[in-house]
């Protein structure tokens, strides 16, 4: 079971990394074409475009080879993995993305008042265009393979793309104002408009990977996760408490307290666990890794337990108690007076 799942990891590490090889060419191509673009047209929001995508490639490149240490395997020295890295590349990319941002909103300023003349903007206006269908396609194969592979790299390197169509989309809206009316500021404002949005969008990123870095509890994911523990729940889990979930790039490591009848033996307190694992590999895949510790039940478990044909039931069944994020992560076990 361990070389299966070691191997599907691998195996989405594989393609993660491959992916975002092609991501970091992809990145050069479209920067020369914006380059030329702004050699042709002098356009200061088509600078803006290509000053961003410079940011993709070094980025790119940054994930390369954040991917490519996440794909080693565990090792002595790190028995967890590699996945940290990816959430130290997320940061620098998030980092540059925002600095980016800040520089162009200075330099867009700086032009805003001046009397300056715009060359070939149709031209410029049918090149950027190119660049961001081609960014669009690639965001979303990045941004969707990043999600199925659990790789916060793939996909702030995805969602990066994306914003990068969206203000290259926004940037053509005002080059085809400025085309029309010829009013030379419109361009400085563009740029300074969508400027703005890059910056916000490198401050997400620097946010979600330091959640990642200091192991920040995902409350999306343990809600999904309490919900589904919720609604497949077993008579025999009389009990859940203290999960941990982190996350080590690619893959979920989930820690987790099972009560379970005391009179079970071995074998039957480990189906129970296999039962647990089933139910949440079948949802999340087998890069989620699952470490579960089987408690016995004490005597106050009576009240919340379930169990319609316990043979030893000391106190009768008062009520069931709905796992919510606050008690499954409580560090103790529930009795009648926890709260949901």
């Amino acid at each position: 079971m361990l070389s299966v799942i070691f191997a599907t990891i691998m195996t989405s590490s594989s393609q993660n990394l491959r992916i975002q090889k092609n991501i970091a060419a992809l990145s050069i191509v479209l920067f020369i074409i914006k380059t030329v673009a702004w050699a042709l047209t002098h356009s200061v929001a088509i600078l803006t475009d290509a000053l961003e995508s410079i940011v993709n490639v070094v980025a790119g490149l940054i994930g390369v080879y954040s991917l490519y240490v996440s794909a080693k395997p565990r090792d002595n020295d790190h028995p967890y993995g590699h996945g940290k890295v990816e959430f130290i590349s997320a940061a620098i990319e998030g980092t540059l993305i925002f600095v980016a941002g800040i520089f162009i909103i200075i330099s867009a300023a700086k032009t805003l008042s001046t009397t300056r003349e715009i060359h070939k903007i149709d031209i410029g206006i049918l090149l950027v265009a190119i660049t961001a269908i081609i960014n669009y396609i690639a965001g979303y194969i990045c941004e969707r393979t990043g999600l199925k592979n659990n790789s916060l790299a793939l996909v702030a390197s995805g969602k990066h793309l994306k914003t990068d169509t969206y203000t290259t989309a926004g940037i053509i809206a005002g080059l085809l104002l400025l085309y029309f009316t010829k009013i030379v500021w419109i361009d400085s404002a563009v740029a300074i408009l969508f400027a703005g949005i890059i910056t916000y969008t490198g401050y997400k990123i620097i946010r979600s990977s330091i959640a990642g870095i200091m192991d920040e509890a995902d409350e999306k994911l343990l809600q999904e996760m309490v919900t589904t523990l919720n609604e497949n729940r077993r008579a025999n889990w009389v009990d859940m408490h203290n999960i941990r979930i982190i996350k080590y790039g690619p893959t979920l490591h989930l820690d987790a307290h099972l009560t379970v009848p005391w009179y079970f033996n071995v074998y039957e307190a480990h189906h129970e666990i296999d039962e647990l694992t089933g139910l949440l590999r079948k949802k999340y895949g087998d890069s989620l890794e699952i470490f579960v510790h089987s408690d016995a039940c004490m005597t106050f478990s009576c009240p919340i337990c379930i169990k319609p044909d316990c043979a030893v039931r000391q106190n009768p069944s008062v009520k069931k108690i709905q796992w919510s994020m606050k008690n499954i992560s409580a560090n103790q076990k529930h009795s009648e007076d926890t709260e949901g």
